[in-house]
């Protein structure tokens, strides 16, 4: 991957939540303290069933009028349609779908505010998530401290018919695109995890290391009390890991130490210096540094920089 790398995350899904009940209601259906954040800052959240199994995990950026959701790719639909079940009559609460018409550019590298410099964008001093209005190509856009990975880069949501005249602006200014496969390497080697892989009826957020994006100051919400008592209880049984495998293996594969069943791999893809993959194992087996088995391969626990496995204090908020 190059010095600073430029992605097209267009494929996420985007979802504005409006009207004088928007703080309330996704405070209530997720897993971030909302009414902490300010307009301009943001945070990441997950959406949970009432057994706290996972949805999603979303990036959420606090507006003046609105909340802007940022879903993982091919999700917003399910959210929405999620949230609408939700909404009362008497709640004042909008939910539009606004991934068609918009557009998502990430730039991830220690340079990327130098880059946007020069193409007229000021960075000051923003913290991560924060986020504001600006002016790019005659674009008016949303710019986020964000580059959706534990990775420094900036986030670009902006109106779809000025896509490509953004896309141009940043090659101009040197960034070389990458590709889906090169995303997908640096979500792995990073620990995101994803819908379909990670993120399942099977898992809860507190199992894949998502300790940071979950508030324990704040009331009731949508699967909290299953939440509260794994951590008050130690319940949290299995973990997500990384894994560095000697050969590529299938999702879903076994995870084995000495013959017997410890956990499943959820995400794999080779790469120049090696295969690497995601991994679930059992909290009693142990963690980074332990040699296991997965199929034909064998594999080293790895910590991974996006995943969290204990609390912290006001983890989840600014």
């Amino acid at each position: 991957m190059p010095k600073i790398a430029l992605f097209d995350r267009s494929r996420w899904g985007r979802i504005r939540v409006s009207d004088a009940d928007r703080i309330r209601f996704l405070h209530n259906q997720t897993t971030q303290d909302f009414q902490r954040l300010q307009p301009g800052q943001g945070g990441e959240t997950v959406f949970v069933t009432s057994t706290a199994r996972t949805l999603d995990l979303v990036t959420a950026y606090v507006e003046e009028a609105s909340v802007l959701l940022l879903t993982s790719p091919e999700m917003a639909g399910q959210l929405v349609e999620w949230m609408d079940r939700y909404i009362f009559f008497a709640d004042k609460v909008q939910l539009a779908d606004i991934t068609a018409e918009t557009f998502a550019f990430t730039l991830v590298g220690k340079g990327s505010a130098a880059v946007l410099e020069k193409l007229g964008v000021p960075i000051d001093s923003f913290s991560r998530w924060d986020h504001r209005p600006a002016e790019l190509a005659n674009t008016s856009l949303l710019i986020a401290a964000d580059s959706g990975l534990a990775l420094p880069g900036y986030t670009l949501i902006g109106p779809s018919q000025q896509a490509e005249v953004v896309w141009q602006a940043l090659l101009t200014a040197g960034l070389e695109p990458q590709s889906e496969a090169s995303w997908e390497q640096l979500r792995i080697q990073q620990g995101r995890p994803l819908p379909g892989h990670e993120l399942t009826e099977e898992d809860n957020p507190l199992e894949a290391g998502l300790w940071h994006a979950i508030s324990f100051e704040k009331g009731c919400y949508i699967g909290q009390e299953t939440i509260a008592r794994l951590n008050t209880y130690q319940g949290v049984k299995k973990r997500l890991w990384g894994l560095k495998l000697s050969g590529l293996v299938e999702p879903g594969i076994v995870i084995e130490q000495a013959g017997e069943r410890v956990g499943r791999v959820t995400s794999a893809i080779a790469t120049d210096e090696g295969a690497v993959g995601l991994g679930y194992l059992r909290t009693k087996a142990g963690g980074a540094g332990l040699a296991v088995q997965a199929g034909a391969a064998t594999a080293e626990v790895v910590a991974v920089p996006y995943l969290s496995h204990e609390y912290l204090a006001k983890a989840a908020t600014p």
